[in-house]
């Protein structure tokens, strides 16, 4: 695949996504089916039998299932279970692991009355407090076996409408990350935010961010890790075309370039969004101010300002960008007359001695 993209011609590139990258009708039905399996499950089954009264007050799908960025052929899906039986983040930490072993007990009940089969592993099966459950589902209904990771959540936000939080509910992360010594820790608090940030964006800056995380996984086949994380490479697609474009058509070559030439100045990287929290309470504004003034990249999560998702590794980035320089040669990036392509305009720290970021 890494040679059918990087010999693409830039005006063939749309193409490419739909050939190759965007999930059919059938496929998103079936990965859709599943989910409602699992979600059926975890509401209405999973906890009936705990030793203590369990409450689930949702099930929220979340990852690239949820955001509408899934790749073709990816049949994984992220589900966020939220418990009222948590009050804190500090709750959600000290306990998680006795409700995940719960709900894989259920999950070897449910695979032997052989209704569906289930196939399941805890990733860090050796932790005492494992922070998420992995498991594959197949059923007589799906052509093919799904991957799920089950996340539990403390329900700190309560039900959404698209609305800014409570400053207080950041101001309560913040105190209990920096005590806990745990930034980022919490981000599946705020999973539904960090899905409708990327859910109503335009189709085709949907597809650019499936072009940019097909790349992404040809570079980690090609260079193994470290690499940053991949979120990160998703609001830097985000990010280039807010300050770039912001059309709901353009240039997809334009846009993947942009992106990439922008990893390679992942020195510079300074990048937040004011959506979900602001510097209007004392307690956030010093927070964020001192977030700012970190080692660059600094790529906050915009539901999350205690996740810096560009990672603490900048060796992955220096590896990551190494390939960048690479595939801005490749054919994907000229035009038909053997020009190269634009990349768009976006105002970057590197072009400024003061600090430049996305403010919404």
């Amino acid at each position: 695949m890494e040679q059918g993209l990087s010999s693409t011609p830039a005006m063939e590139l749309d193409k490419f996504i739909e050939d190759n990258l965007l999930p059919d009708t059938r496929f998103r039905a079936e990965v859709n089916a599943a989910i409602n399996i699992i979600c059926d499950f975890l509401k209405e089954r999973c906890f009936r039998g705990a030793a203590h009264p369990v409450r689930v007050s949702r099930v929220v799908k979340g990852g690239s299932s949820g955001k509408g960025t899934a790749l073709k052929g990816k049949s994984d899906a992220d589900l966020v279970v939220f418990l009222n039986n948590l009050t804190s983040f500090e709750d959600q930490l000290k306990r998680r692991g006795e409700f995940i072993q719960e709900i894989k007990k259920q999950l070897d009940e449910l695979q032997r009355e052989r209704h569906i089969r289930v196939k399941f592993e805890v990733q860090s099966s050796l932790w005492c407090n494992p922070r998420v459950l992995s498991f594959k589902l197949s059923s007589p209904q799906l052509q093919q076996e799904v991957e799920f990771h089950v996340l539990l959540a403390y329900d700190v936000l309560g039900q959404i409408n698209n609305i800014k939080p409570d400053p207080q509910i950041y101001a309560k992360l913040i105190s209990e990350c920096i005590s806990l010594g745990r930034e980022g820790e919490f981000s599946t608090c705020f999973t539904e935010l960090q899905r409708n940030f990327l859910k109503q964006r335009p189709p085709k800056l949907k597809s650019l961010i499936r072009l940019v995380k097909h790349w992404y996984q040809l570079c980690k086949e090609k260079l193994g890790k470290p690499l940053p994380p991949q979120y990160a490479l998703e609001l830097l697609t985000v990010y280039a075309w807010e300050r770039g474009s912001g059309d709901t058509e353009f240039n997809t070559a334009q846009g993947f370039r942009t992106v990439l030439e922008l990893v390679t100045k992942y020195r510079q990287l300074l990048i937040y969004w004011t959506v979900y929290y602001d510097f209007q309470n004392p307690d956030i504004s010093n927070y964020l101010h001192s977030q700012l003034k970190r080692a660059r990249p600094v790529i906050l999560d915009p539901a999350d300002p205690t996740g810096n998702v560009a990672g603490v590794n900048p060796e992955s980035w220096c590896r990551l960008a190494g390939e960048a320089l690479a595939w801005l040669n490749y054919p994907c990036f000229r035009n038909s007359d053997g020009s190269g392509v634009l990349s768009w305009d976006v105002l970057t720290p590197f072009r400024k001695a003061c600090f430049i970021c996305l403010i919404l």
